[in-house]
């Protein structure tokens, strides 16, 4: 005879209860966590309008039905859109995501913390607007910076020892759990709604990773993120209402996420939840290329400038010998055909080849009308990669985290360049004081793709002073993106 299962409700998984104390509890006293964030909300909202000029990505903004407005509603950047906070946070997550450029977090999972910004900002903008109706004080920028530190914490720590993409899973699950919890302490659940809310979140059957994969490819990667920030929300506001939640979500035998969608393994922690991930967080400043692939660019770089100097082109290349981590050969390691903008941002012998022939990477280097010069596939076919122990330890490593490549160069005549590595891109911890400049001056590159210079120079004076946007109502600082 089989074992009748107890049907009385268990106590809710350790997992959850962490996730919601620290998201409900946890007082955020760092400095350097807030400062970065302020650098992460800026560069964020950049990558969100450089994809504005995008059609691909500008068809799939906007309500759902066209036409429909929201009074009180949160706007979308750089456009003329007031939407429901589920819609608006799809909107604002999927422009965010776009381009492969804003943040990036690599452990044994891999994840842009900034895409859980979609459904934060969506739901303090909404909430503030609300409240200034209701003649109340609006959350402020500062709600937003905690709201992200936190959301980048929960999702990136559980990251640090979990691999959701060697059992198929994408990593935008922790962006749909991250944001769960935070929107659900702005919308000012108690902590059993909490719960529910984060226990539902992990309850949806999650994201297949095939889109991101060959032979599928493609570009819902591109706003998966926006769709899980938004999914967030709303979940958020279905526990608002008293909905149920599943206490045991997660270790259920049989049923639960660890059995069926997780080889039966519970997750592993590395740290507890603080403010590490946020201080820790890599910038893609410098080039719209898949994060393993930064340093291979930067040395990219290097050789086409050594090319010049030398009196050489591709032409004269026989070899290039990529010695990387493991994680770059699983990901983007790719030969054959690429179909699409999506399919080649994930392939870093054509984000080296691109860098080494023209001298730049840029997104729309990604586009067909670039792709479809023969010199590009050519000089692909002779790139391949290998990995280095070494640096596949220093990737992992918590004291190092470093995303190392290495290239060299082989020509016909059978000589060939010195090896040029780099070990930490410009978005590095280790790069800041480099890096910020070129953040901002990215930043500003982006404003003024969409703004003209008067709005453009109040969006700045409210951004790059701490004290300034930390102190600014959230729906006045969304109103200076309104166009």
């Amino acid at each position: 005879m089989s074992t009748p299962v107890s049907n009385i409700r268990p106590e809710p998984d350790q997992v959850l209860v962490d996730i919601v104390d620290y998201v409900l509890g946890y007082e955020i006293d760092s400095k350097l966590a807030y400062e970065t964030a302020r650098n992460c909300l800026i560069d964020t909202l950049g990558c969100g309008l450089e994809a504005l000029e995008y059609p691909a990505c500008r068809k799939l903004l906007g309500p759902i039905v066209p036409g429909t407005v929201v009074p009180n509603g949160a706007k979308v950047p750089g456009t003329q859109f007031q939407l429901d906070p589920v819609q608006a946070a799809f909107n604002i997550g999927a422009m965010i995501r776009w381009l492969d450029f804003n943040d990036t977090w690599l452990a044994a999972e891999w994840g842009h913390p900034s895409d859980n910004l979609g459904g934060i900002l969506a739901t303090a903008d909404w909430l503030s607007r609300n409240a200034i109706a209701a003649g109340k004080a609006p959350l402020t920028m500062r709600d937003v910076l905690a709201g992200m530190i936190k959301a980048h914490e929960i999702q990136g720590c559980i990251a640090l020892e979990n691999s959701f993409n060697k059992v198929g899973l994408d990593h935008v699950v922790l962006v749909k759990v991250a944001t769960t919890a935070v929107v659900a302490q702005l919308l000012g659940l108690d902590r059993e709604e909490t719960i529910n809310a984060v226990s539902l979140a992990w309850v949806d059957g999650q994201s297949l990773r095939t889109y991101r994969h060959a032979p599928n490819t493609g570009s819902r990667k591109s706003w998966a993120a926006g769709d899980a920030t938004s999914r967030a929300v709303r979940l958020a506001l279905m526990a608002r209402t008293g909905e149920m939640g599943y206490p045991s979500v997660l270790t259920t035998k049989t049923w639960g996420f660890y059995d069926v969608l997780f080889k039966g393994q519970p997750f592993k922690f590395q740290r507890p939840y603080g403010s590490y991930v946020m201080e820790n967080v890599l910038f893609k400043i410098s080039f719209p290329a898949e994060f393993h692939a930064q340093t291979a660019v930067e040395c990219a770089m290097d050789i086409h400038k050594r090319l010049q100097a030398a009196g050489k082109s591709a032409g004269d290349i026989s070899r290039i010998t990529i010695r990387t981590h493991e994680a770059c050969i699983r990901i983007i390691d790719k030969k054959g055909p690429r179909n699409n903008p999506a399919d080649r941002d994930h392939c870093i012998q054509y984000m080296v080849a691109v860098p080494v022939l023209f001298g730049r990477l840029t997104a729309a280097d990604y586009e067909d009308d670039v792709a479809r010069d023969p010199r590009i596939d050519a000089l692909r076919d002779k790139i391949v990669c290998v990995e280095d122990p070494a640096f596949t330890r220093d990737y992992h490593d918590p004291d190092k985290r470093s995303i190392a490549n290495a290239l060299t160069v082989e020509f016909n005549d059978g000589t060939r360049l010195d090896e040029i590595v780099c070990e930490y891109p410009i978005g590095h911890k280790r790069r800041r004081q480099e890096g910020i400049p070129l953040l901002e001056a990215k930043f500003r590159t982006n404003l003024a793709r969409i703004f003209p210079p008067r709005q453009q120079a109040r969006i700045l004076a409210a951004s790059l002073d701490q004290q300034t946007l930390e102190a600014m109502p959230v729906h006045e600082y969304v109103d200076l993106y309104v166009i």
